[in-house]
This record gives C-alpha cells, structure tokens and sequence, in this order.
C-alpha cells in the first residue's frame, strides 16, 4: 500500500509595497507612477506566491515628497508597521525610491534587521541575507546618493549663473517689489515706503529710533499670499530686518552671490550716492567695521560691562550737542525692548570708567587689598587649571575608545549601520583632537604665567603713574587685559569688578615697559 506524505505549506510572507514620487506632476492623473510602481511590485509579489508571498493592502505612498529625507507620512506608516510586526518584506521598484541617503538607507537597515524584515527590488534583484548582497546593496545607494549630490551641485550652479545675470531666483520678494514672471518688478506704494526708510535712518542715525517710528506708523514687512493660501510676511520690522533693508543692494539695482556683486535686471528704489551715505553712516554707528574702527571713541569698558538687572552686555554710544559729546553705556535689553524694561537703561560712560579706574589704584595703594586679590585671582586660575586638566583627561579616554572603535570597524566588512558608524567615530575623534590642541595651549598660558605677590603690587602700584601716560588705545587694551567683566546692578546702584586671572602678571610686564617708555 501506497503511504501519501503531506508537503508542509509555505510559511507566508507579508509584503509591503512602497512607492514615491519626487514631485506632484502628473499624480491627478487616472493611472500615475506610484499606480505603476505597485503594478509592478504585486507582480512580483505573485511570482512568488509559491515561496508564501502575500501583498498587504494597506498602500504606502509618497507623492511629491524627496529622498533626500525620512520626513514623510507613508514611510512613517510603513515603520509603523514594520514596529507593530505587520510586515516580512519590503517590495520597491528601485532602490532610490525608497531614499537617495546612504545614511537614511543605513539606519532604515538596521531597522529591518532588528525586525528580520526582508527588502527586495523589482529591478534589482539581491538577497539582502548575503554579504554580496549586501556589498551590492550598498554600492547602488552610493550612486543614488552620488546621483543626489550633483542634481544639488547643478541646482547651486543654475543659481550661481542667475545671480551673476542679475536675474532674479525667486524665494520672498523684498518690501517695495512684486514678482511677475519671476522678474523683480517695482510696487510704487511700497517703493515710497522704502525711500522713507532710508531717508529717517539719515535723519534719526538711529537703528532703534528709525523702528520704533515705523512701529509708530504701523509698517511692517512685505506682505504676500503663496499660491495655497498662505499669508507670509507682514511682520514688525524690528532692528536686524531694518539693518538687513538698510544694507540689502537690490535696492540700488543690483543682486549680490555670496560675495560677489553684479548689476540686476530689476530696478533700483534708492540712488548710490543715498545707499553709500546709509552705509558710512551704519559704519560709524558700530553696525559694520573692524573693532578698532568701533572703538575710536575710547571706550574703555567697551565688551566688558554688564548690565547685572537685565543679565546682558551694556552698548558704548553718544549723542553731540553743539561741539560736544557726551558718550554713554546703554543696555542692550533696553535698546531692544525700551528704557522702561531697565532699571537703569543707561550710564554716563566717563563716570563710570573714572569709578573702574578708581577701584584699581585703591587696591594698589591698600597691601591687604593687593593680598586680596591675589589670592582671588590665584584661585580662579587654579579652578581653571583643575577644570582643563579634567576635560583633556575625558577628552582622552574618549579619544581612546573611539580609536579602538574605529580599529574594530575596520576589521569587519561594512554593513548595514556600519559605514554610519564609521563616519561618526572619525568626526568625533577629529573633534576631540582639534578640541584637546585648544585645551594644551589654554593650558600652557595659565600654567606659565602664576603670579606672585610681588607681580600684583609692582604692576598696581606704578599703575596711578603710567596710567595717564597711556593713550586711549592703550588704556583700552589694559583693561580688556586686566578686567574680565564689570557688573552694574541699577537697582542696588553696586558695582562688581572681576579681574582676570593672569591679567595682572602681563599687566606687570607692560606697566614696567610702559614707566620705561615714559622716563
């Protein structure tokens, strides 16, 4: 008698399709590309019906979205399901429909893995079980993402060659043009309104003068509605978007690449003598030049004081009457917000150096003030010291672990997160080494220059003589060497002077050359 044996069924396998399309041309279409990519991926799916393979019904697409990211809704949903164990195996139609990214592609491996989830590609048919496969895997997204790059290379190229055209390349237009026909074209009624801006910053010569009288006026900036409804802009024009108006050369007429300048095919609002006035007059308000330029006035205390009620830096300005100036240190937070804000917006700038410079021959001329501070400025270069010498230790050990890393992925073939991984350790340890170079000269700075006892009186002591002997570039430089901030408190009326913690060593030095200089 014959004895039948019963062959067991295949195990089923659940597939996922997946299909995305960069742009939204053509998906209101009866039969799109994402219809023809699942066409294709059920067709597969049913060639292997033998091997237990089942197509889900839940679709996964993405219409207009890029893959050059992960942000989107029906790839979210697909990881959904891969988490909640609805899904075996991914079917698409190529691989770079699944992403461009060789990095995406690597965490969305480790993904599958994790969930033993299989991924197959109609057109590129791999097992992605193997290490060929997987070598294979790896080299097809190397051209997609390769492919990506040099679609963004010739995009920045296309603009670059616009720009130097003078052409417009798009993006929010600017208060006084509308676009038509992506040229640049001008609005009258906000035209007016531009030529009145730059004309009050000549009259005012104030950034926040000129934005609290627009704020007063009720103008605030370009204003449009996108092609879905979307109202942009119309916004108050507060000090950085005037400072960017003010200093923005498509007003003259001409459009700017990085660097470079080029004649626009637009037409300006303002003429080049008004925009050049505008800009030298930006300049000599502190808003563009070198640091010695911003400081010819001889602030003293210029990045050194702080107004402690509103915890922010203090501003050197002045105001002219006549023949005279009188320079002031304004708070920031107030220059932003209002005087109101502060308990005392601002200082007159010659008292309150007279005072700084007060403190200073005081302690030259009190041995247990000279004791005082020695001892203080001793510790905050030991706290220093012990706080270096604790990074570099930590900065070390990671170095090391992050070599022996980097050895150990580079005795394995590359997988799945692998080449992620090994791109991540190199950064971190190049950080870490660029870091430590930093910390060795920090280092060497503060253990070089200790200061003893004799160093804080010689220099504090001779300070009162040479100190009027100095011009005010020099005096400026003495205190930013000697002085790490001054804390104003307007409504206790303190005032806190911290010095730095070797300043007083080359203080010394320069004091002695200076007396030298002077005799």
């Amino acid at each position: 008698m014959t004895r039948r044996t019963k062959q067991p069924a295949a195990t089923q396998v659940r597939c996922a399709i997946y299909t995305r399309k960069s742009t939204e041309e053509g998906l209101d279409q009866d039969f799109n590309t994402l219809d023809a990519q699942r066409e294709s991926g059920e067709a597969f799916i049913k060639s292997q019906a033998s091997e237990g393979w089942v197509c889900l019904p839940e679709r996964y697409d993405d219409g207009g979205f890029t893959g050059a990211n992960m942000e989107r809704p029906g790839l979210k949903r697909l990881f959904a399901d891969i988490e909640a164990g609805r899904v075996d195996a991914i079917v698409v139609y190529k691989i770079d429909r699944m992403t461009r990214s060789l990095f995406d592609f690597s965490r969305m491996m480790e993904v599958f893995d994790r969930h033993q989830v299989a991924f197959v590609s109609v057109t590129q048919q791999f097992n992605t079980g193997t290490s060929m496969g997987r070598l294979i895997l790896n080299v097809l997204m190397s051209f997609a993402q390769f492919e990506r790059e040099m679609i963004s290379d010739r995009t920045r190229d296309k603009i670059a060659a616009t720009r130097r055209k003078g052409k417009w390349t798009g993006g929010m237009p600017l208060l006084g043009y509308d676009v038509v026909d992506t040229k640049l074209v001008v609005n009258e009624t906000e035209a007016e309104r531009v030529r009145q801006v730059f004309n009050l910053y000549l009259e005012l010569g104030s950034l926040l003068t000129v934005v609290q009288e627009l704020e007063g006026r009720g103008w605030k900036t370009k204003q449009l509605t996108t092609k879905k409804e979307t109202n942009r802009g119309g916004v108050a024009i507060t000090k950085s978007r005037l400072y960017h108006l003010l200093t923005n050369v498509t007003y003259i007429g001409k459009t700017r690449y990085k660097t470079e300048i080029h004649e626009g095919e637009h037409e300006g609002l303002i003429d080049a003598a008004t925009f050049q006035r505008v800009q030298s007059m930006l300049h000599e308000n502190g808003q563009g030049g070198a640091g010695e330029k911003r400081n010819k006035h001889g602030a003293l205390l210029r990045g050194i004081l702080r107004c402690a009620a509103c915890d922010c830096g203090m501003t050197h300005t002045y105001t002219s009457k006549g023949q005279r100036r009188y320079r002031y240190y304004v708070c920031n937070h107030a220059q932003q917000h209002g005087r109101v804000t502060c308990p005392a917006p601002s200082l007159p700038a010659g008292e309150i150096e007279r005072f700084v410079v007060e403190e200073i021959r005081a302690i030259g001329r009190d041995p247990a003030l000279v004791a005082a501070t020695l001892a203080e400025s001793r510790r905050l270069a030991e706290a220093a010291i012990n706080g270096l010498k604790r990074e570099r230790a930590a900065l070390e050990r990671q170095r090391r672990a992050d070599e022996a890393e980097l050895r150990q992925l580079g005795a394995i073939p590359a997988k799945n997160g692998e080449l992620a991984r090994l791109a991540e350790t190199q950064e971190r340890i190049a950080t870490a080494g660029r870091r430590l170079a930093e910390v060795e000269v920090e280092l060497a700075d503060l253990v070089g220059q200790e200061i003893g006892e004799g160093d804080v009186a010689a220099a504090l002591a001779q300070f009162d003589i040479v100190w009027g002997a100095l011009a005010p570039k020099e005096q400026s430089r003495v205190f930013a060497l000697l002085i790490e901030r001054v804390n104003y408190d307007g409504r206790a009326g303190d005032i806190d002077i911290t010095f730095r913690p070797v300043g007083l060593k080359t203080l010394g030095a320069d004091v002695t050359q200076k007396e030298g200089t002077a005799a």
